[in-house]
């Protein structure tokens, strides 16, 4: 595992005002019952800020591992138990079905039901339970809050970093959201942690090679889930990476003059066919690891 990750890419992307919303994050804590911190469901493990653990010490915690449409349903119980087995609440989402979300409140009253009954025993009527809605870049808080508020709230966007400051937003007479931008962390132990990021889009791509990172994707799938791009570009097993991404290029038309492939845009191609689903469900990572 070890020489695996020394050969990835150094991937960090931590723009300014992440400092800035962590210490606005850290500054409304002590106003907050819960925090509800969203996954992204094909990489549950890399898009868990280790920081929000820190940050929501004594908070009640509800995560959301959301995109759950998109990742292999088998993985996603997997990592669902795992996640329970650390003591964390947790529902699987698709955010922008309004039904989904709606899960989240009566599990924010479950969870917090310990509070409303101290309240009640104190002859305290009528206090909101104040959550803050966490989590990384392009994670899908805006789109949640939206369909949980049933209202257009907060901006959405397929970019990282499409929110950049705070915002309240009334849900019901029971429970007021802060919203907050995605943030990361500064720096990635792991090598495979920026990675995965990068393919789902969670860190910005202006800074990255896009047939680097495809290269390393293309022999991801091949080696856990070849049908996937088997069924899509014909590959077949034992093809190198270069001879798949020459596949790509031509199954998808990307050419240049002269017919030659045009590897960057076919790793483009390929990046978006994970993340717009049309590979299938694909989780890129396991609990166990």
């Amino acid at each position: 595992m070890n020489s695996q990750n020394d050969r990835k890419p150094v991937i960090q992307w931590y723009p300014g005002h992440m400092t800035s919303a962590l210490r606005m994050m850290q500054e409304n804590m002590k106003l907050i019952d819960i925090v509800i911190e969203l996954l992204d469901a094909r990489v549950p493990g890399a898009s868990k800020n280790p920081d929000i653990d820190k940050l929501a010490k004594g908070k009640f915690r509800l995560l959301i591992m959301n995109k759950a449409d998109l990742a292999d349903p088998a993985v996603t119980a997997r990592w669902k138990d795992f996640y329970e087995k650390k003591g964390f609440a947790v529902l699987l989402m698709d955010s922008r079905n309004r039904k989904d979300t709606q899960q989240a409140s009566k599990a924010v009253q479950d969870i917090c039901r310990e509070r409303i009954e101290r309240d009640r025993k104190r002859g305290i009527a009528g206090r909101t339970i104040k959550a803050m809605v966490v989590g990384i870049p392009n994670v899908g808080k805006s789109t949640f809050i939206n369909s949980f508020a049933g209202r257009a709230s907060a901006k959405t966007g397929n970019k990282p970093g499409v929110t950049r400051g705070k915002q309240w937003i009334r849900i019901s007479k029971d429970m007021d959201l802060l919203d907050t931008p995605g943030i990361l962390w500064p720096k990635f132990e792991d090598p495979a942690i920026g990675e995965r990021l990068a393919w789902i889009n969670a860190i910005n791509e202006d800074i990255l090679v896009p047939e680097v990172l495809a290269e390393g994707l293309l022999a991801f799938l091949q080696k856990t889930c070849c049908n996937h791009i088997t069924d899509r570009y014909k590959i077949t097993e034992g093809m190198s990476v270069s001879e798949a991404m020459t596949q790509i290029a031509d199954i998808r038309k990307c050419l240049k003059k002269g017919n030659e492939p045009d590897y960057e845009k076919a790793a483009k191609c390929l990046l978006e066919d994970l993340r717009s689903g049309r590979l299938g469900r694909i989780t890129l990572e396991f609990p166990e690891e």
